[in-house]
């Protein structure tokens, strides 16, 4: 007999299957949702941000009250040249987003400490033995099936500091490049929550998905340092290393699930940037497009969402492609070059680009010109797929 019945149950407790609980809560508050999370905390230890022109407007309601702090531009910096953007910018902390969740859903609708043992697509079982009859379950437990995808990583290890006068920051600095370069291109990243609290966050597009926290403390130090703050206390930290995608094959990833049938959401279902592992506007897109499904039975719904996992893989070969260029037709010390580069594009191209909308004549744009690769080199990766993924390293939660 179940210990627990829901209409729908949704495995993992992080971005994703988060924001389709708030979506259900606030779209279908008829439906009994369940959520079940191996930890103890909703969405681990991180902080989310996206450019509000990523959000549609008509889903903005779900995005606001998860809002910990936005500002009217950024700021990105390379060798070359600095530009200030216009396009405001906000972040999502976990904190915030466990507290959400909590206050919207209710005790009775959240299992935390509860680890999935199976899976189908109307029930679970949890791993102490006890039993979930559910009418839908959707996976949003994380990546899995990655061996079938090729590409590198995006990772990185992030401190939320509070130092002893103000930092000077107005606005976030979302790519300084000015660093020097190490294990492919690296870029420091900096978001001023308050006068005196800063998040810097050290991160690199590389071939190796080893992760050396200490190594990347020191650099963050360094960098510290080379501003001229002085730190009180780190209140904070996260880390993570996220596929950054270049090709593979989509069907062997989908089947590879240990649950077959089962709806998935998230880094489950692929649902990322292939070239940023940037995750937000999609998870944001899939909550809502739930909200509007007449069949929420298992079945339909594990259709469902390997239909839209299948379009938006479709839809992301023009980010495949650039992987691969990135990472198969420039040498690491080359990719500074291409990002630089990419920002000297219109400012409304780099909003598509992220939000994952480009137009055709945006492709062109960013093609177009004197590459910042060798011509034969760029031609040579189209043909290659980049590094074989693994689950080896893999932590964290794309932003």
């Amino acid at each position: 007999m179940a210990q627990f019945s829901s209409d729908l149950a949704i495995l993992g407790g992080g971005l994703a299957g988060s924001l389709i609980a708030l979506a259900m809560a606030r779209h279908r508050p008829e439906l009994r949702v369940l959520l079940v999370e191996q930890g103890e905390r909703l969405g681990g230890d991180h902080v989310w941000s996206f450019f509000e022109t990523d959000v549609a407007p008509e889903h903005r309601d779900l995005v606001e009250p998860l809002i910990a702090r936005r500002w009217s531009g950024y700021t990105v910096h390379f060798p070359g040249h600095s530009r200030l953007l216009s396009t405001p910018y906000a972040s999502v902390t976990s904190a915030r987003l466990d507290a959400l969740v909590r206050a919207t859903l209710g005790a009775e609708s959240l299992l935390t400490g509860a680890r999935v043992a199976e899976a189908s697509p109307d029930a679970v079982l949890l791993a102490d033995g006890r039993r979930i009859a559910a009418g839908a379950v959707i996976d949003a437990r994380g990546a899995h099936g990655l061996p079938h995808l090729t590409g590198g990583w995006q990772k990185f290890l992030g401190c939320m500091l509070h130092l002893s006068k103000p930092h000077g920051l107005e606005r976030p600095v979302v790519m300084d490049a000015r660093v020097p370069q190490h294990d492919g291109y690296r870029f420091v990243y900096c978001l001023p929550f308050s006068e005196r609290e800063v998040f810097v966050e050290d991160t690199y597009y590389s071939s190796d998905h080893a992760l050396d926290r200490p190594l990347l403390r020191q650099r963050i130090g360094d960098y510290v340092d080379s501003m001229g703050w002085h730190v009180d206390s780190v209140t904070y930290e996260e880390a993570g290393v996220l596929p950054v995608i270049a090709g593979g094959d989509f069907d062997r990833f989908w089947n590879a699930s240990a649950d077959p049938g089962v709806a998935r959401a998230g880094t489950r279902a692929a649902l990322v940037n292939p070239m940023t592992s940037y995750s937000f506007p999609d998870a944001v897109r899939f909550a809502m497009h739930l909200t509007a499904l007449d069949n929420l039975s298992g079945v339909s719904l594990g259709r469902t969402s390997h239909a839209w996992a299948a379009n938006h893989w479709r839809g992301g070969r023009f980010y495949r492609m650039l992987t691969r260029m990135l990472f198969g037709a420039a040498r690491p010390e080359e990719r500074r070059a291409v990002l630089e580069r990419f920002y000297t594009l219109p400012e409304g191209l780099i909003e598509r680009f992220y939000a994952g909308r480009p137009r055709i004549a945006d492709m062109a744009r960013v093609l177009a010109g004197k590459p910042p690769v060798p011509v034969g080199a760029a031609m040579a990766s189209l043909a290659g797929g980049g590094y074989p993924l693994s689950n080896l390293g893999l932590a964290g939660a794309p932003r």
